[in-house]
């Protein structure tokens, strides 16, 4: 049970307080990968390459002691399925150990590893032999789950298969949308500012939806089966879709395939990841800009920290009561670490409105421990910690030391700090 003190919720025994990282985007150099194929064949689209990344693939001692010095007792790190499998049916025993060493050196600092088996990046030879669309991919997704027990019995209890599933449904879905109509046609904005063809307006591909929800079971299956005790889980981009008048029912219809679905395949799993960000608000004619004159990100996203409360009760909306949820990424993207934290404070207040109305939930996970690589750029800023990218040392934010402390004691705000609502936009 949580009970109150003052201004803050006490957090329930065994809580996890922890930030999050993703291999692709800190470790550096994962050459057998399709996103690394992607960002540096010649007539690419991405803006930059990842390159050295944060060199998070030696430097993850550094990352640890960073985390457990600040006062957190949790990490969420993923496995590089391309590192561990660069060849189909060749596994790299060098990259295990590398993993299971990991595992080890977290629990050896009291940081709980909660480990996700793909965080969008796949081997470049499962992606060039059709990747989720292909109809073996469940049973070579499922095969390296098998393989993933050799690291996750060192010592993993929480396991998230597929990091944001509808996210790389709707990845499909935009590129098919591409390949038909041209990329300008996906980056066109139509007279009120919103997409005209990108991920508002284009669903996630169906097929690679259903594909998805069968490789998550096939892994889940072999993971129970491993009989390691594992909690198995994935986690879902929450999008927080919020309806105008007369646009309720606008709006469950564009939720479900780009959310619900994902949701609902979670009913019988031992967990749910939430990662929340913003709001989207849904008119009738379907979903609308950010509103004019509010504060947005570095990702153009709109300042909405209380997305986090209201992702939390439409998740145990949907999967029930029964499934228990860890918030596996929320943060902001922000050169202001005053924005940072006036936004965490205000997202852990609206976490706490939610667990004080009965939701379970079992921990909370900052986006992103350091500073890395976003899918194209190194410009959006989400880290607890800088990332020097010529040294990579790491220099610790205000906002660090501050999570850190609530972590620290076990405490999160119930109200958001008024004094700071009225700060200035994030830039």
């Amino acid at each position: 049970m949580t009970s109150s003190a003052g201004s803050a919720l006490v957090l329930p025994e065994h809580f996890l307080m922890g930030a999050a990282t993703s291999a692709h985007q800190t470790e550096g150099n994962n050459v057998s990968s399709d996103w690394w194929a992607l960002e540096n064949q010649e007539d690419t689209f991405v803006a930059e390459p990842s390159g050295d990344a944060a060199d998070s693939f030696h430097r993850w001692p550094e990352d640890m002691d960073l985390l457990c010095g600040l006062g957190f007792n949790a990490y969420r790190f993923s496995i590089e399925w391309a590192r561990i499998e660069p060849e189909r049916g060749r596994v790299s025993r060098a990259a295990v150990a590398h993993y299971r060493a990991m595992v080890r050196g977290a629990i050896e600092r009291g940081l709980t590893p909660v480990v996700t088996l793909h965080h969008f990046t796949s081997p470049r030879w499962f992606t060039e032999r059709g990747g989720w669309a292909a109809p073996d991919s469940a049973e070579l997704f499922a095969a390296y789950a098998r393989t993933a027990t050799e690291i996750l019995r060192a010592g993993v209890r929480y396991v998230a298969t597929i990091n944001e599933p509808n996210m790389v449904a709707l990845m499909y879905g935009i590129r098919r949308y591409a390949a038909e109509h041209g990329w300008g046609a996906v980056t066109s904005r139509d007279e009120t500012g919103a997409a005209a063809g990108g991920p508002a307006s284009v669903e996630p591909a169906a097929d690679i939806t259903e594909a998805l929800v069968r490789a998550h079971r096939a892994a889940t299956t072999v993971l129970r089966s491993a009989d390691l005790g594992l909690r198995v889980g994935w986690t879902v981009a929450n999008q927080v879709y919020q309806a105008e008048p007369g646009a309720r029912d606008v709006a469950v219809a564009y939720a479900r395939p780009r959310e619900d679905v994902f949701l609902e395949a979670a009913r019988e799993d031992d967990w749910i990841g939430v990662q929340a960000y913003t709001r989207h608000r849904i008119g009738p004619d379907g979903p609308l800009p950010v509103p004019e004159g509010a504060e947005t990100t570095l990702t153009g996203w709109e300042f909405y920290p209380e997305a986090l409360g209201e992702a939390v009760r439409h998740t145990v909306r949907v999967t029930g009561p029964g499934v228990p949820v860890i918030v596996t990424e929320n943060g902001i993207a922000t050169g202001d670490d005053e924005r940072r934290i006036a936004y965490t404070e205000r997202a852990l207040a609206s976490l706490a409105g939610a667990m004080g109305d009965g939701a379970d939930v079992r921990g909370y996970f900052h986006w992103s421990a350091v500073d890395n690589y976003e899918w194209g750029t190194y410009r959006p800023t989400f880290g607890l910690a800088a990332v020097d990218p010529r040294t990579f040392a790491r220099t610790p934010r205000e906002s660090a030391r501050w999570l850190g402390a609530l972590a620290r004691a076990g405490r999160i705000p119930q109200a958001p700090a008024q004094a700071r609502a009225g700060a200035p936009t994030a830039r």
